[in-house]
């Protein structure tokens, strides 16, 4: 554990950027904030690992299997054309996966998601707690 680590920790830092939608077997999920591209989530790794090749071996193939079914519950919610998959880190170094789902006519179809797109789009409350109900009952089928 990093205390630095907003992953880690999971302070305000992290709860202003997204919402936990639950505990995997070696990451948890997350629903990020900024909706500019619906149903954007975030997998991140329980542990502190900066890179893929600090995780433990035994950790790796379920790492890979919480994001594949975390992108199942998305697909079956959001039904994108295509998921994008993304870890930078240059700032926040936490192996973590932005699944970021696409749409084809949607924003930035055919290149490269904004990771810090202006202007964000925000949704009620309601629409949250919607999105991440219907996503923890996707992961539970």
């Amino acid at each position: 554990m990093d205390n630095s680590c907003f992953y880690c920790t999971k302070d305000e830092r992290l709860t202003n950027l997204m919402y936990e939608i639950a505990e995997l077997s070696v990451s948890t999920f997350f629903f990020f904030k900024d909706q500019t591209y619906k149903g954007r989530c975030i997998v991140a790794y329980k542990g502190h690992a900066k890179e893929l090749t600090d995780i433990p071996a035994e950790d790796l193939p379920l790492f890979a299997q919480d994001m594949a079914k975390a992108v199942k519950a998305m697909e079956a919610v959001f039904k994108p054309d295509k998921i994008n998959y993304a870890a930078f880190g240059d700032k926040l170094h936490h192996m973590h996966f932005h699944l970021v789902p696409k749409y084809e006519d949607g924003p930035a179809w055919g290149g490269v998601f904004a990771i810090t797109p202006d202007p964000k789009v925000h949704l009620q409350e309601d629409e949250y707690q919607q999105y991440i109900s219907q996503l923890r009952q996707s992961l539970e089928a």
